[in-house]
């Protein structure tokens, strides 16, 4: 199956009744069904072809004729693009691939959303009006810091995946995995059904807590049907999985040659002497996602704090945000999963649809909304089971740097809060320049809050005025409009 080709970039494409942002499964279920219920609309993305970093495919000119081999629910995948490729032959979608948004602000009763393309954001920026806003902008990997993370080798466990999946390579030939969450699984089991030698998965926490939460489990067969998958996939690799231990330390010289192996206590401190080496050339680690909602925060969104402790957006039950005209889908109000994602991307269409057209519910509304409650349910369940206790901290030295970007370390952090007075991440920012690199602290800010003691300061993130990287030129013709 071949993507559906993008609409090329213009300056100001017309005024449109929707703009979706992201084009994973919650952003492309959202855009097919809106147009299904007769709305104009507009599906923008920064990538090349709709899916996400879920349905990652590999580019054409690889050859790949089972691209479905690397994914669980390619079918559903299939029917999606095939009806946004119907959707664009009638001219009722139109998809901007390539495509980063910046900046949404108010105009008037209409949104405004601007966007720049190329690899370098140098190409001609984009303007586009709209009556109503969906936010679909999915999540990023969460890192925590130990000695030895920055050498080569050192890869997040999503991103090993992603490299799969994209462009048919493993990052190395013997990888160990290792952090915390269920995406661990899946990790393991795509890297050994490659061909990689996973000695390995390293789960900081257990997945005895579930059992505290029967109805939850009782309510979500096929989570657990997954679950069993994964472990008879990983026993026929011969993936051993290490639970209550993590990675604290990863041994080389230009690159991974082994991880050293700890137990942890339940509140993640390392227990001494237990440390084991295993002999690596890769290490896959992430400790769960982390909603991605700059855009969204930046138009005054309402955050909350979830289970997993990262900063989500305050939805009500039909996806609507706190700020009138803005709906939001997927990972940006918690992290869920793929079959959340979907349910929720049609739950806010239909929403934005009555909103438009008016009409009563229907019977299909109130199964999503109750397939919601579901799925929601079991995703504050997993979060709150794999969340980072306090005692990872104890993990890295004072020479572990934190903050990749700037190369700010521990010590430099904890001295600005134990000797200059820091009480804040932001004033901690100011003193040692963490987060202030090019990532903007999407990979260490939660490291930087925990280390600073500013967990309380998770549910209400930094408000920045910018979503990604802009050169000064398209902010320089975006303040003269009569320019462009």
């Amino acid at each position: 199956m071949t993507a559906p080709s993008a609409e090329p970039a213009t300056a100001r494409p017309d005024r449109t009744e929707l703009a979706v942002v992201g084009a994973g499964p919650a952003g492309l279920a959202a855009a097919v069904t809106a147009a299904d219920g007769g709305l104009d609309v507009v599906l923008i993305d920064a990538a090349d072809a709709p899916g996400g970093q879920y349905y990652r495919a590999p580019a054409p000119g690889l050859g790949a004729t089972r691209p479905e081999a690397l994914h669980h629910g390619w079918t559903e995948f299939a029917a999606l693009t095939a009806r946004l490729d119907r959707h664009r032959t009638a001219g009722r979608i139109r998809h901007l691939a390539g495509h980063h948004v910046w900046a949404v602000v108010r105009s008037g009763a209409d949104w405004t959303l601007h966007a720049v393309t190329g690899p370098d954001g140098r190409d001609r920026p984009t303007t586009l009006d709209t009556r109503r806003l969906l936010v679909a902008t999915g999540s990023h990997e969460r890192q925590l810091p130990f000695p030895g993370w920055t050498l080569p080798g050192v890869v997040g466990a999503a991103g090993a995946q992603a490299m799969l999946k994209s462009s048919l390579v493993l990052p190395g030939r013997r990888i160990v995995v290792a952090g915390s969450g269920p995406l661990l699984q899946a990790v393991a089991v795509s890297l050994a059904r490659a061909g990689a030698r996973v000695p390995a998965l390293v789960e900081a926490s257990g997945y005895g807590p579930y059992g505290r939460a029967p109805l939850v489990l009782a309510a979500s067969p096929g989570r657990i049907a997954e679950g069993a998958r994964h472990a008879a996939a990983l026993a026929r690799h011969r993936v051993r999985p290490l639970m209550h231990r993590a990675v604290t330390a990863v041994h080389g010289t230009d690159r991974v040659e082994g991880v050293t192996v700890s137990r942890l206590d339940r509140d993640w401190r390392p227990l001494p002497g237990t440390g084991r080496r295993i002999d690596c050339d890769v290490l896959a680690v992430g400790h769960g996602l982390v909603p991605q909602i700059d855009l969204a925060v930046g138009l005054g969104c309402a955050t909350r704090c979830g289970t997993d402790g990262s900063a989500a957006l305050e939805l009500d039950e039909e996806l609507r945000t706190t700020v009138p005209g803005v709906w939001a889908a997927g990972e940006t109000g918690g992290i869920g999963g793929v079959h959340l994602a979907l349910t929720e991307g049609e739950l806010a269409a239909r929403s934005i649809v009555a909103d438009a057209r008016g009409g009563p519910s229907t019977a299909r509304t109130a199964a999503l909304l109750r397939a919601r409650r579901r799925l929601r349910a079991f995703a504050e369940l997993m979060g709150g089971v794999h969340r980072p206790g306090p005692g990872w901290t104890e993990w890295a030295a004072a020479d572990t740097e934190v903050c990749r970007c700037e190369e700010v370390t521990i010590g430099a952090i904890r001295t600005a809060v134990g000797e200059l007075g820091a009480g804040d991440s932001r004033t901690v920012k100011l003193l040692t320049r963490a987060g202030m690199g090019w990532c903007q602290g999407r990979t260490c800010g939660f490291a930087v809050r925990e280390l600073a003691g500013c967990a309380a300061e998770t549910g209400t993130p930094d408000r920045r005025p910018l979503a990604c990287p802009v050169p000064l030129s398209v902010l320089a013709r975006a303040a003269r409009p009569e320019d462009t």
